[in-house]
């Protein structure tokens, strides 16, 4: 078996005292205080993450656009430069491949997808690969860092001549934060206003003590993987290999709104056309102890 790998802001962690957990091939902070504080912090001011755990890949030349069209399950078509879609590969049979995000720039694509599935992804577009296209693993040399919460846009404008209001939500813009040339992006996986921020992993020490200092006018704290997991389940978000998986395909988990049918062929089209036809045999469902399901 691999050993579990380090983000570049490892020492990090250790140096704020950090419960380090194996996740997705990778040594992460669990939590740096308390799971519950920290999920509080996002919800009320704001709190930074590593998540460099996270895969990248990119996609080059005139076929990057039908490669994607095959690939996932969502209309690529739509986007526009400087837009993120969310989305999903399946398999054959329509069961999921993993659930992941889509970047359009003006010269070529990006897809971020699951740690845990950075491998079984990268060798899944290998192998349905086409002519036209030049497919690169960028995973271990980018850092990316997660901004969340409702004072996430004051935290980060001190640092940049961007001006971060006018990134509307599922876009992004390239430019420089704390002098460091990254993408900047209003995505985030914890139901807050936030930006995911992609850069060189060079550059990691630098802009996370950036961040850091120009958000400590707001209580910014670090927040490790327990709050993340709290505050995306608070949100209904689902997680690859917990809630999805293989067995699951995109109806029943309530992903029906990004499975475009319309769009043409893509890799599961036909199986997970006849499950719209006949109607699914399960659902996944939030339950708490005190409510009904969440549908």
């Amino acid at each position: 078996m691999a050993e579990a790998k380090k983000t570049a802001l490892y020492d990090v962690h250790l140096k704020l005292g950090a419960k380090m957990v194996e996740f997705g091939g990778f040594i992460m902070p669990l939590q740096y205080t308390s799971i519950m504080a920290e999920h509080r912090r996002v919800r009320t001011t704001v709190g930074m993450f590593d998540v460099s755990h996270m895969g990248e890949f990119t996609f080059y030349g005139e076929n990057a656009l039908p490669l994607l069209q095959k690939l996932t399950i969502n209309d690529v078509s739509r986007l526009i430069i400087g837009q993120v879609q969310y989305s999903a590969m399946c398999y054959e049979d329509g069961g999921l491949v993993d659930d992941l995000l889509v970047y359009r720039f003006s010269d070529h694509y990006m897809m971020v997808v699951n740690a845990a599935n950075t491998e079984k992804d990268w060798n899944w577009i290998l192998n349905h690969r086409i002519p036209g296209v030049e497919i690169n693993n960028e995973s271990d040399n980018i850092t990316l860092i997660a901004v969340q919460g409702r004072k996430a846009e004051a935290t980060l404008q001190k640092l940049t001549a961007l001006d971060l209001s006018k990134i509307a939500r599922y876009h992004f813009q390239s430019g420089k934060l704390a002098e460091v040339p990254m993408t900047i992006s209003r995505t985030g996986y914890t139901g807050e206003d936030g930006f995911e921020l992609y850069f060189d992993k060079n550059s990691s020490h630098h802009v996370w003590n950036a961040v850091m200092e120009a958000g400590q006018k707001f209580d910014i704290e670090p927040i490790g993987l327990g709050a993340r997991d709290t505050l995306r389940l608070e949100m209904k978000y689902c997680l690859y290999g917990n809630d999805i998986d293989q067995t699951t395909n995109p109806l029943e988990a309530g992903l029906g709104w990004i499975t475009k049918f319309q769009k043409g062929e893509f890799i599961g089209r036909e199986a997970l056309f006849e499950v719209k036809q006949k109607g699914v045999a399960r659902k996944l469902v939030v339950r708490t102890p005190f409510y009904e399901p969440i549908k």
